[in-house]
């Protein structure tokens, strides 16, 4: 440690007694600006508002990875190594701080943040990891240069952060960029333009979403001006206008689109796959499970799709309880803890928001709930929950985080069991240090169907974030490849179609910039 650290402090004076044209005052304010996070903030929050889907994940695991880094570098590392800070005495005092900071210096905190933060964003994105990876290295630079750590402090930093970031995947593995391509195509119309598309638009979806530039409607209009939109506002009937809008896709002999959250789109797809039509789906929820895991995270995916007729079918899943009442969902269907924590979410949302009541309504589950009692294919049960999803989640942990594909006609079946002592804890901490497929309180594995029988305790069940009365028995199987969606058909083999993706793309973003593109996507005249 001797000969490293007298390494360290000769490279400091090497980079106290630099001078580098214009950078004190840029490289000083570049420091401040990362103080407590707010650089970080704002870039996640930039990321989020002009970005889609990839970019508001992005920004999620940033954020997430930086809190990470963060909470280990000065709660444990920097109260254990209690390095004093360098000397200013070298340190031209253009490049001094307003105030100093206080705590000690081993290791960078600024550094462990701004690597945790470029590094979670690469993760999801390695385009936006490029353009937030010069401004991450330049904080970093910029501790040395102000004078404020030794080099060392700021490398231990990036590795703290950096680790941080890849210890996120334990929990929440990236999403692929492009999910099961290769599938077979299914046949949808072509609809250049829009034309002979109805477009059922939820705008009271997407509460606790960021921001969009534009409007969903006036999006939709820009990139399709040739679809029908049906907006169904806060005072309409939803169900009566999404099946005027189904009618009339099905009177054009054209196809259905949906633009709100989950919920809107589970309603849509079942309308779609019981008329035979195809369907659009844009994203306009707050987190679009389905069309993120179907391959079209953002509004210009499936309006290059629609324009082209390129499309998938994928399954449906599908709750039978004997008295006519089937339940069809496209995402998830459980029974126990989190069918009450979607209902006092629900009765706490309007007051606290989505994700405070969210937070809120977790410690009361946690606190009062009690296990359900059932019978899983004829054998007895007590459990916390059950977790049925439309085709395999992976990973293959408590926190599934998307399906690789939606046509595999199988059910990722999940449960968490009551009989054991302290099992919510057991598998809460299970989870937290990636160990839950050891866990004796949880199982998990793929079924074409399930028999549930005997169900108490258990008022109400959960799929697609809509709540329903639970029935006394429920059978849950696949209608297999039922439902045609519209996706683009791009694979690394097909450079020509992706050009058309980006085309369209680019549409849009022309359209912002105050020009129209022609609607070829060729170039102007």
């Amino acid at each position: 440690m001797g000969a490293l650290g007298e390494l360290d402090r000769r490279v400091f004076t090497r980079v106290a007694g630099a001078r580098v044209p214009g950078a004190d005052p840029a490289l000083r304010r570049l420091s401040h600006s990362a103080d407590r996070g707010r650089l970080w903030l704002g870039a996640a929050a930039g990321l989020t508002v002009i970005g889609g889907g990839t970019a508001g994940r992005a920004a999620l695991r940033g954020m997430g990875s930086l809190a990470l880094a963060s909470l280990t570098v000065n709660t444990v590392v920097k109260w254990s190594a209690r390095r004093p800070r360098p000397l200013l005495d070298l340190v031209p005092r253009i490049r001094h701080l307003g105030r100093q900071p206080q705590t000690t210096s081993f290791p960078s905190g600024h550094s462990a943040s701004a690597a945790a933060f470029a590094t979670g964003v690469a993760l999801e994105s390695t385009r936006y990891g490029a353009l937030v990876a010069p401004v991450a290295a330049a904080v970093a630079f910029s501790r040395v240069y102000v004078g404020v750590h030794y080099p060392g402090d700021v490398l231990a930093g990036v590795a703290i952060g950096a680790g941080a970031a890849a210890l996120t995947c334990r929990w929440w593995p990236p999403r692929a960029a492009v999910p099961e391509r290769e599938r077979p195509a299914a046949h949808a119309p072509a609809l250049p333009r829009g034309e002979g598309l109805v477009v059922f638009v939820n705008s009271r979806a997407g509460t606790g979403a960021p921001a969009a530039p534009l409007p969903p409607a006036e999006r939709l209009r820009d990139l399709l001006p040739g679809a029908e939109l049906m907006e169904c506002g806060p005072d309409d009937d939803f169900a009566a206008l999404l099946a005027e809008a189904v009618e009339r896709a099905a009177a054009t002999g054209g196809a259905l689109g949906v633009c709100g959250g989950d919920g809107s789109v589970n309603a849509a797809a079942r309308a779609a796959a019981e008329r035979g039509l195809a369907l659009a789906v844009f994203p306009g929820g707050t987190l679009n499970h389905f069309a993120q895991d179907v391959g079209v995270p953002d509004f210009e995916d499936t309006a290059v799709a629609v324009a082209r007729g390129e499309a998938v079918a994928v399954d449906i899943g599908v709750a039978r309880s004997g008295g006519g009442r089937d339940v069809r969902f496209l995402n998830t269907l459980s029974i126990g803890l989190y069918p009450e924590l979607v209902g006092q979410r629900e009765r706490l949302e309007e007051r606290w928001g989505k994700w405070p009541g969210a937070a809120v309504a977790l410690v009361r589950v946690l606190r009062t709930a009690t296990p359900i009692e059932l019978s899983v294919n004829g054998r007895p049960r007590r459990l916390w929950l059950l977790f049925a999803g439309n085709g395999r989640y992976v990973p293959e942990g408590f926190a599934p985080a998307f399906r690789p594909r939606l046509d595999d006609a199988l059910l990722d079946l999940r449960l968490v069991d009551g009989d054991h002592t302290l099992a919510r804890t057991r598998v809460i901490a299970s989870a937290f240090v990636g160990g839950l497929r050891r866990s004796r309180v949880y199982s998990a594995e793929q079924v074409p169907w399930v028999q549930l029988e005997g169900l108490t305790g258990a008022d109400t069940l959960a799929y697609d974030g809509e709540v329903v009365p639970t029935p006394d028995r429920l059978r849950l199987e696949k209608e297999d490849r039922a439902l045609i969606v519209y996706r683009p058909a791009v694979t690394q083999s097909e450079p020509a179609q992706q050009g058309r993706l980006a085309a369209g793309t680019a549409r849009y973003r022309g359209r912002m910039r105050g020009r129209r593109l022609p609607a070829d996507g060729g170039p102007s005249a």
